[in-house]
């Protein structure tokens, strides 16, 4: 009897991949991507980039429909044992390496030096998530979210460094989406060193890609493509060796009259080809030794053996990979929470003020309070998220959305506080306190190298609103027509008896559950009753969101702040059930930490509460349309009074957004190799 992989069939060449991605996938004509496509364009192009199913479980959708299943996160996930012991190894040699790394040297010179990059290549850091078979480590995502924090207390661009290359760029996607013979090109070559980027943005391109201008038009050989374009902030582009590039690809024919649609596509691109040209290395007001540029594309032949996935995947290609690798950010996050813990209190004890240390008096103790509570919890979210993200079992895109967003706003908020609380001196350059003989404290630096957090990878707003999407879900399934601008009044009146059944079903599981019970989660002991505030309020923000879908329809997607409370609202209960659940297992594993554990999640629960009363106060108390029409008028000029009277300096210096008219470059070609 012949085994299975004796059979014909095994024996018989893969099928070759579709060139066309499904048409639910490229819902806009490619004639009508660019700078002219609509309102409508770009949401049906968002719409279907979007990953629809929900084939496992989320514990995040689950808190804004009122659904508060700990189980999902409790008991706390368990890692493999092998990844634990190959992931605490690594840790121990990058830590060692790390040490003979300088940050001022970074900040001094606005670049990581290159025997710093040689020197993780050879620890394998380019390839810390690629798997073992290709040359890589194979950490989990936690591993690599730990030396990603270790990296980044050195200088916040060697995280950015790796993160661009390993979380957006060439090796994630390839692993995920491509061919066997593409992973077993690039993924060995990114391990061992060779950098990488994503090219998605352009100078009038953001996180609106239905405006695109790069072009990827197939040639006459049927082989290739001739990629045209000009793409704005390539972080790594500048040292890049290969990097990913969406553009889009206009519809076509092939010479047997076969006709495929086209849409934005993915490609990996070699630096080195003929007519790439890096146009300029971008400076920033942080992270200083990023290497980010302005890349040019012109009549670059790229072969289609290099197209990720299918045509008009590319969207859907990017998104998904983003699904985890934001989690880079929050592990960035954490780095500066501790850092930011430590200085806090040694200033705090070192630093007198009438009579005693500044610490001691309420003003400044209670920013110590938040720095500390918020460790805790940046700790909790980030490493919940990857050890969930690990696991496999649960779906886990909206926890490490709200994990990129919550973080990095909270962070942001703890680098402002820390420099408050260092006066004047949180105000001087680590350079200069050095000069005049004090403690290089880079506590400035990191205000400003922390910020673009909230812009990378999906600015705060952009990640609401993609949240929001997500949580309002099942609302908009069972609205159907009652949640289209277009339906007629008959669509949505049939549209509203569907909904009913629906609503009669769900709404009733909002009025009670176990956060009433005194006696529920009483296994956390002192916290358990806030896991019970965090049960209630799930239930509550469910209902909440269902009256905002009842008063506005249709028009819920125009009420952007009201979204965004919501979001930020589920992003507090999240992050309190992670502290919850951490402190108890900590309980478990490191009995000497678990007082203190109990103690700063104690403390990050009560903080979380307070803010999540004021965000629920301001879903109806607000003055969100009073806003919406005094902005109009700002736009319409009527208040240009009240800019007189001062030197606008940039007036003349240039154009709001640059040209990127695709053609031959005229500058020279900044792109430098490090190896």
């Amino acid at each position: 009897m012949s085994s299975a992989t004796d059979s014909p069939a095994a024996k018989a060449a893969p099928e070759a991949p579709p060139t066309d991605a499904p048409d639910a996938d490229v819902p806009v004509d490619a004639g009508n991507i660019g700078p002219e496509a609509t309102a409508a364009d770009a949401r049906a192009l968002a719409e279907a980039s979007r990953e629809i199913g929900w084939d496992r479980p989320s514990f995040a959708k689950g808190l804004y429909l009122g659904s508060f299943d700990l189980d999902l996160i409790h008991p706390w996930p368990k890692a493999q044992a092998e990844d634990v012991e190959r992931g605490e190894a690594f840790m121990e040699r990058l830590t060692e390496y790390a040490r003979t790394m300088s940050g001022r040297v970074i900040e001094r010179d606005a670049k990581i030096p290159d025997e710093y990059i040689r020197g993780l290549a050879d620890l394998g850091v380019f390839g810390m998530k690629i798997p073992q078979e290709y040359g890589g480590l194979g950490l989990s995502l936690v591993y690599y979210g730990r030396a990603l924090a270790l990296l980044g207390s050195v200088h916040p661009s060697i995280g950015a460094l790796i993160s661009a290359h390993q979380s957006i760029g060439v090796p994630e996607p390839v692993k995920v989406f491509g061919t066997a013979e593409q992973k077993r090109e690039y993924l060995p070559r990114c391990a061992a060193g060779a950098i990488t980027a994503f090219l998605l943005t352009e100078p009038d391109v953001g996180s609106d890609p239905a405006r695109m201008g790069s072009t990827a038009v197939p040639a006459d050989d049927g082989d290739s493509y001739v990629l045209d374009g000009v793409k704005l902030w390539t972080t790594n582009g500048v040292i890049a060796e290969l990097v990913v590039v969406m553009a889009l690809v206009p519809a076509h024919t092939d010479a047997d009259g076969t006709a495929h649609k086209g849409g934005i596509s993915a490609f990996v691109v070699e630096m080195d080809s003929p007519g790439i040209t890096v146009e300029n290395r971008n400076s920033f007001m942080g992270l200083r030794g990023i290497e980010n540029g302005v890349t040019r594309f012109h009549q670059v032949r790229v072969p289609a053996a290099n197209r990720l996935g299918r045509e008009g995947q590319g969207l859907k290609i990017a998104l998904t990979t983003l699904n985890t690798g934001r989690l880079s950010l929050p592990a960035l996050c954490v780095a500066s929470g501790r850092w930011s813990l430590k200085i806090a209190r040694e200033w705090s004890n070192a630093r007198t003020q009438w009579g005693q240390p500044v610490g001691k008096h309420e003003a400044v103790g209670k920013k110590i309070a938040f720095i500390a509570a918020s460790a805790f919890a940046l700790d909790a979210v980030f490493e919940l998220s990857a050890e969930l993200a690990d696991a496999g079992q649960k779906d886990v895109r909206i926890e490490a959305a709200l994990a990129k967003l919550w973080s990095t706003e909270i962070s942001c908020r703890i680098a402002d506080e820390l420099v408050q609380i260092r006066g004047g001196r949180g105000f001087e350059t680590a350079e200069s306190l050095a000069a005049r003989g004090e403690r290089a404290v880079p506590a400035e630096q990191q205000l400003r190298d922390l910020r673009i957090n909230r812009i990378f990878e999906g600015s705060s707003e952009i990640m609401k609103l993609l949240i929001a999407r997500e949580a309002v879900d099942a609302h908009l399934a069972a609205a159907g027509d009652l949640a289209s601008v277009d339906a007629s009044l008959q669509d949505k009146a049939r549209a509203a008896v569907g909904a009913s059944g629906f609503y009669a079903k769900w709404l009733p599981k909002l009025v009670a559950g176990a956060g009433m019970d005194p006696r529920s989660y009483s296994d956390f002991g002192r916290l358990a009753k806030h896991l019970r505030f965090v049960e209630r309020t799930s239930r509550r923000l469910a209902r909440q969101t269902f009256y905002g879908m009842g008063r506005w329809q249709a028009k819920l997607e125009y009420k952007q702040a009201f979204l965004g409370r919501v979001v930020d609202i589920g992003a507090e209960l999240f992050a309190m059930a992670a502290c919850c659940s951490r402190a108890e297992m900590l309980l478990h594993t490191t009995p000497e930490h678990a007082a203190g554990a109990y103690e700063l999640a104690e403390a990050f629960c009560e903080q979380s509460r307070v803010r999540i009363d004021e965000y629920f106060d301001q879903l109806w108390r607000n003055t969100d349309d009073a806003d919406h029409a005094l902005a109009g008028k700002v736009l319409a000029g009527d208040y240009t009074w009240l800019e007189a009277g001062v030197l606008d300096q940039s007036e003349g210096t240039g154009p709001w957004i640059a040209d990127a008219t695709p053609g031959a470059s005229a500058k020279e070609n900044l792109h430098r190799n490090y190896r």
